[in-house]
């Protein structure tokens, strides 16, 4: 089956048990660092602890449903052509706890806005088969350091994937915080916690919400 190609606020169902959702950006060492973090949410809309955050310093939610599974390059190669550079994280949707409503995928960008990000792009595929089964380009960004993907939501006892695109000027702090998560956004220093490192509280305040809008469809 072709990949359906998603524009922002479209859904698929989502038939395969296990999924692996890709941030997929080029790879150039003048783009600034991307990083992918999943939330897993409740009815409330809102993370039950900060152990519902998974991200490159939590890689593995304690249910073991959820995985970040790192990054990776892909393409270019001798051939002179430009590749790209992948970052997945992967949900076992058959074993997830049945509180949880919704998976809500995210990425920020490290020392810059994705505006500097070209051709940045979410894939969804089947982790058992490896088959891309939707994708959804995220190419509306402007001052935005953290963004909203795309979320996989429970609907009738089905699973969907919905395309979000919605960004935030405040960063990965200001989002995690609309859901709950306590997380630092001050830049890394001696002696400091990294930037998202749940658990920190920060002082900034709420996140600026320029597009879009959570929640299921």
């Amino acid at each position: 089956m072709a990949s359906v190609p998603l524009g922002k606020g479209a859904n698929v169902p989502v038939e395969a048990r296990a999924i692996r959702v890709e941030l997929v950006r080029t790879a150039d060492p003048r783009v600034p660092d991307t990083d992918v973090s999943a939330l897993l949410l409740t009815a409330d809309g809102r993370v039950r602890s900060d152990a519902d955050m998974v991200f490159h310093g939590r890689p593995a939610h304690p249910s073991g449903t959820v995985i970040h599974l790192g990054k990776r390059g892909e393409g270019a190669g001798g051939g002179g052509g430009r590749g790209v550079r992948v970052e997945s994280v992967q949900v076992d949707l058959t074993r997830l706890e049945p509180e949880v409503e919704r998976v809500v995928v995210c990425a920020s960008v490290d020392g810059g806005t994705f505006a500097s990000v070209p051709d940045l792009r979410l894939r969804l595929l089947d982790s058992t088969d490896g088959g891309e089964q939707a994708h959804f380009a995220m190419t509306s960004a402007t001052t935005e350091t953290a963004m909203i993907g795309g979320e996989l939501y429970r609907r009738g006892g089905e699973w969907r994937f919905r395309a979000i695109g919605q960004g935030y000027d405040s960063g990965l702090a200001g989002l995690a915080r609309d859901y709950g998560i306590a997380i630092a956004d001050e830049p890394r220093g001696p002696g400091t916690p990294g930037a998202g490192a749940p658990g920190t509280r920060s002082a900034a305040g709420r996140p600026a919400r320029v597009s879009g809008g959570p929640g299921p469809s």
